[in-house]
């Protein structure tokens, strides 16, 4: 477990400082990460200046805030009496409900399959980037996902839906590729992008480190509601 710091210095410049890198080992029980935070802070000599503490929405990490208000309770009085101690992690609760969609959508991802054929071989690989140079394309490759990371899946479907036309192409000069998306399968990809998209944008302003986010997260959760409620209704 990383534990990270964050401040406003006397100048009013947003601060940030990895107190502390420690291993837990599993499992990871409430109690045992509240100590080892605890812990932490008492060495920095911090266990007075804490206002909130952001986590993910792991249920240990419920546990170890609420042991975590007992200790620092003994110490000064929470802000409003505890009830902004615990700050759920935003980009977190994107990161489940995107997750939460691409599951539902597994039957589109032969792209996925696509990619990874071709990438899979240098030989493949060169015929595809010459077949580019043909059409004049400027993108600059495929790229991979990582089927735990949501953001390469939107990443690695936006950079494929630039090269729609190569893939038909590279179909006539491989026999052993079968299986290449279809136009229905793209026009598919192309509402699934400007989905995930938002969230993309939405997670990358939330998730900064060098500015502050407090004042971000509302505007961009915002966003996804209407995105969500235009495609319910559209339904």
């Amino acid at each position: 477990m990383v534990i990270i710091g964050h401040w406003i210095d006397q100048n009013w410049r947003l601060q940030k400082l990895v107190l502390n890198y420690v291993h837990i080992p599993p499992p990871c029980r409430g109690l045992e990460i509240a100590d080892v935070i605890w812990r932490c802070l008492k060495d920095w000599g911090i266990e007075s200046k804490i206002q909130t503490i952001s986590v993910d929405n792991a249920s240990s990490n419920d546990d170890s805030i609420e042991n975590l208000k007992i200790y620092i309770r003994s110490t000064k009085k929470l802000l409003c009496d505890g009830r902004l101690f615990h700050v759920r992690c935003c980009a977190h609760i994107l990161n489940l409900i995107a997750q939460d969609g691409i599951s539902e959508i597994k039957d589109v991802l032969v792209i996925r399959d696509s990619v990874k054929y071709i990438r899979r071989s240098d030989a493949r690989l060169k015929i595809f980037s010459e077949i580019v140079k043909q059409l004049n394309l400027y993108e600059r490759k495929l790229i991979d996902d990582c089927r735990t990371r949501w953001n390469s899946t939107y990443e690695m479907l936006a950079a494929a839906s630039k090269f729609k036309d190569v893939f038909p192409r590279y179909a006539e000069c491989d026999l052993h590729y079968e299986s290449y998306p279809t136009e229905a399968d793209w026009v598919k990809i192309e509402i699934i992008c400007s989905l995930l998209e938002v969230f993309w944008i939405a997670t990358h302003i939330i998730s900064g480190s060098e500015y502050l986010t407090s004042n971000l997260f509302l505007n961009e959760v915002s966003r996804v509601k209407v995105l969500l409620d235009k495609k319910i209704i559209g339904q």
